[in-house]
């Protein structure tokens, strides 16, 4: 029979239904007879027919006629709230978050996870939802190895921390074996209390896919009936609500992760593209999954490790990577309207050219966009490396018969690695926000001020590059960092902590900004171009030029602008600006550069060199 899931105030109600020809009006009374049923005032409720409603699905909040059937606007297990008249939203209802998308293509691709072999761009793409996942044979049969160990300490009632004791402060409490299980739930749900806004569902599948990646490891003692549930969960997309804010980065990411579990246990709350934010207990059973049950050290196995940081760093670094190798080209497009040399760039320097010398935001761009691609690739070989390490506590040792108390869980690598990592990236919006500053200055571009006919009546970039400025400014707070800081918890037994996921979300915020600041000046290097019509530049630039203006026309007179960043910073996310670029500097340096010469991954010449005199200056066609 076909079943709903009705939110009414801060209650979920099962809805069957035998007749879905029925209309959602008929559904609406029907979840409001369920909701007075128990209520001794019936709710404030006088009548059920004479309530006036509207009803809306959970996932999109589209709102529903009352007349259509519902068969024509419903599923089986779908969600939907119902909003009384004159009652304001409830607070137990959490919309999506605005300006994330959740809708994940349907992929039937699985990624075999063996806890050794994920990358930054694995994770990331799980995240994106392009593949499902499975163990490999290898992962389950060390899974296993790890949990018959757990299991034979538990019978022997031997004294192992977090498995027979208490956590933290309270390692020496022995807990009766009566108790493991109830000990390990009180270790989620005590724990579970972070603050914030939800990570989006793009990051908790990342930090769910993570954790899965490492308990893969076999180190864990996680018992492969619980890891199988959890890689159902992640396959059906039924996410946790996971608040943002809460680890000190040590003993773990304990917070966020407790969340996570929570979750997979039925409590709390959960998302999934299904239902949008339902009570935990309803998203897994409308999937047809069940919550699962948490045997002794499990809750400890699922809660403890870098899988905030790391994960959210997998993000960072990966987005760093894209913005800066789409940096190099948008910072030759400005060269080529500034008309600067590329000389500075050349073993023979100013050979054939009669400007001497540029700007330092022209001229050194690789030697400041080099160092900030030496940090991404730095940083990503911590990020890969973490990944794929162990960071419980205790180890499970199953080969060797032992478990092991260390320091796994710390998360220092990450949080430095990823303050470096803002600190780098900074600088590609730093010196991005100075050119767009001569692309816009008429004494400087011997272009019409603020890149707009008619100034004085127009504004053009004026305050887009203000918006620049005010980007660049906010990064160099968030660039200082947070993992010079510690504070002791845990009441001193955890006396130093790493701060790392604060270094990860701050990186990420940095990262955006940067992005932002390019699109500004790519948007002002193709309004340059407009005044030096009809004067070309190189056939890659020409092609940018041409994706930009796909999807912004050139600025004539003003206009509202935030559209055509957004579009730009769209462009930038999605790679397009590379992905144009790309085969012209392939074949320019497979054909052009020798084999012994080191090639500068800032090199800004993107089409060979015909002659010295076609590369005076400005190459035009």
């Amino acid at each position: 029979m076909p079943r709903f899931t009705v939110h009414i105030r801060d209650e979920w109600l099962a809805v069957p239904c035998r007749d879905t020809t029925n209309t959602i009006r008929w559904l609406g009374h029907e979840a409001l007879k369920r909701y007075i049923k128990n209520k001794p005032d019936n709710g404030g409720i006088t009548a059920v027919k004479d309530t006036r409603f509207v009803v809306r699905r959970c996932q999109g909040l589209g709102l529903l006629d009352a007349d259509d059937t519902i068969e024509d606007v419903l599923e089986d297990n779908d969600f939907v709230e119902l909003a009384i008249e004159g009652d304001t939203m409830s607070p137990d209802f959490i919309p999506c978050a605005p300006g994330v998308s959740h809708l994940y293509p349907q992929t039937h691709t699985y990624l075999s996870l063996d806890g050794c072999s994920l990358t930054s761009t694995d994770l990331v793409n799980l995240g994106r939802g392009l593949y499902k996942m499975k163990l490999t044979p290898e992962a389950e049969k060390r899974v296993v190895q790890a949990r018959d160990l757990l299991d034979t300490i538990v019978k022997e009632n031997k004294v192992v921390y977090g498995i027979t004791t208490g956590f933290g402060k309270f390692a020496r409490t022995v807990i009766p074996v009566s108790k493991l299980k109830e000990l390990q739930e009180n270790l989620v749900r005590s724990h579970s209390a972070g603050v914030g806004n939800p990570l989006s569902p793009e990051r908790t599948r990342m930090l769910l896919a993570l954790r899965i990646n490492v308990l893969a490891k076999g180190y864990s003692g996680i018992s492969l009936e619980t890891l199988h549930a959890m890689i159902q969960a992640f396959n059906a997309s039924c996410l946790s609500f996971v608040p943002e804010k809460g680890t000190v980065g040590a003993s773990g990411d304990l917070a966020p992760l407790s969340h996570l579990a929570l979750g997979l246990m039925g409590e709390g709350k959960m998302w999934s593209p299904k239902s949008g934010w339902a009570d935990a207990k309803y998203v897994l059973e409308a999937h047809g999954l069940k919550p699962i049950s948490l045997r002794p050290k499990e809750g400890l196995a699922l809660i403890n490790g870098t899988q905030m940081i790391t994960s959210l760093g997998a993000e960072a670094v990966e987005r760093a990577q894209a913005i800066a190798r789409q940096a190099d080209i948008i910072a030759a497009l400005t060269l080529e309207v500034q008309k600067g040399t590329t000389k500075a760039f050349d073993s023979e320097s100013h050979r054939f050219c009669d400007r001497v010398q540029d700007a330092y935001t022209m001229r050194c761009c690789p030697q400041v966009h080099g160092i900030a691609n030496d940090t991404i690739q730095f940083v990503q070989n911590i990020i890969n490396t973490e990944i794929n390490s162990a960071t419980d506590n205790p180890m499970v040792f199953a080969e060797r018969g032992e478990t092991i108390s260390g320091g796994n869980f710390h998360g220092e690598y990450p949080a430095k690695a990823l303050d470096f990592l803002a600190i780098a990236v900074h600088e590609l919006a730093s010196i991005s926000e100075r050119r767009i500053e001569r692309l816009c200055n008429p004494s400087l571009s011997e272009l019409p001020a603020f890149l707009v006919n008619e100034g004085g009546l127009n504004s053009g970039f004026m305050i887009a590059h203000c918006t620049a400025a005010a980007l660049v400014s906010e990064n160099k707070v968030l660039c200082h960092p947070s993992s010079v800081d510690s504070l002791s918890t845990s009441a001193a037994t955890e006396d130093h902590v790493s701060m790392g996921g604060w270094a990860a979300r701050k990186a990420l915020r940095v990262i955006e900004h940067v992005e932002q600041v390019l699109a500004i000046e790519l948007l002002a290097a193709c309004q340059g171009i407009e005044f030096l019509r009809p004067l070309r530049t190189t056939t890659p630039l020409e092609k940018v030029y041409e994706l930009v203006r796909s999807v912004v026309k050139p600025w004539i007179k003003d206009r509202f602008m935030s559209p055509d960043i957004e579009a730009v910073h769209r462009l930038l996310l999605d790679q397009k600006v590379w992905n144009v670029a790309k085969p012209y500097i392939d074949k320019y340096q497979t054909e052009y550069i020798p084999e012994s010469r080191p090639v500068s991954p800032t090199a800004f010449s993107l089409e060979p060199p015909a002659s010295p005199r076609k590369r005076v200056r400005h190459e035009l066609n």
